[in-house]
């Protein structure tokens, strides 16, 4: 055996190690701490809410993010797991059923998902159904009855994402004469609110007019306190 073949090889894998070592030293210092500190700076500088989560404030506390939807309801009735919709504000899309699946509860972080059955499923239709008369029976008041051909789609399935912090105009009109009624104000005071929150398609052209639900109902809030 040639010894000095032998240990030369052994140097130059001794050599390889090492360069190789230092490269991931190197590497890992630039993308996993250089590269994410100057972004993050970058991003801080130049658009710190973005960069935070998009937090959204009232009264000074920090009460969710615009990106992200919330429910409103009430403590569970006793003997019934499934809280109750908190009548007083608007509502966001669907929860339970219609944006749940084996490993997300809507409006969970966790992950993000919606049911992945098809249109034809009959689990799903019934959900549609029942989530169609829950919305018509919440928002049908005293002089004012929701037609079942005016409740949109957004309004009885959730999104894709299950996250979704918006609901479309046809939505939040359905609603102004119960939040109306819920909290003394008149409808034209409410439909107003409505209109000052609806957000136009980005750049004109894409996605569709919507209303962010966290932000109307903090607008909300302020109009009821200050009625």
């Amino acid at each position: 055996m040639n010894t000095s073949l032998t240990h030369t090889s052994l140097t130059n894998t001794a050599r390889l190690l090492g360069a190789g070592l230092r490269a991931l030293l190197a590497l890992t210092l630039v993308t996993g701490v250089l590269y994410p500190l100057v972004v993050t700076g970058i991003a801080q500088g130049l658009f710190p809410g973005k960069a935070n989560g998009s937090e959204t404030e009232a009264d000074g506390k920090v009460v969710g993010s615009t990106l992200i939807g919330q429910s409103y309801t009430l403590p569970p009735r006793e003997g019934r797991q499934t809280p109750q919709p908190d009548l007083r504000w608007f509502q966001g899309r669907p929860q339970n059923g219609l944006g749940t699946n084996s490993v997300n509860t809507r409006y969970d972080l966790i992950l993000s998902g919606a049911t992945n059955r098809s249109a034809d499923n009959e689990e799903l239709v019934q959900w549609v159904k029942d989530a169609k008369a829950a919305v018509i029976e919440d928002n049908s008041v005293t002089g004012y009855t929701v037609e079942p051909s005016r409740v949109p789609a957004d309004a009885v399935t959730s999104s894709g994402s299950g996250l979704d912090p918006h609901i479309s105009p046809r939505y939040a009109d359905i609603q102004t004469h119960r939040v109306a009624e819920r909290n003394g104000l008149s409808v034209a005071q409410v439909d107003e609110l409505v209109d000052e929150h609806t957000e136009n398609r980005t750049l004109g052209f894409i996605g569709e007019p919507r209303v962010n639900v966290l932000e109307l109902n903090i607008a909300l809030r302020k109009l009821v306190a200050g009625s």
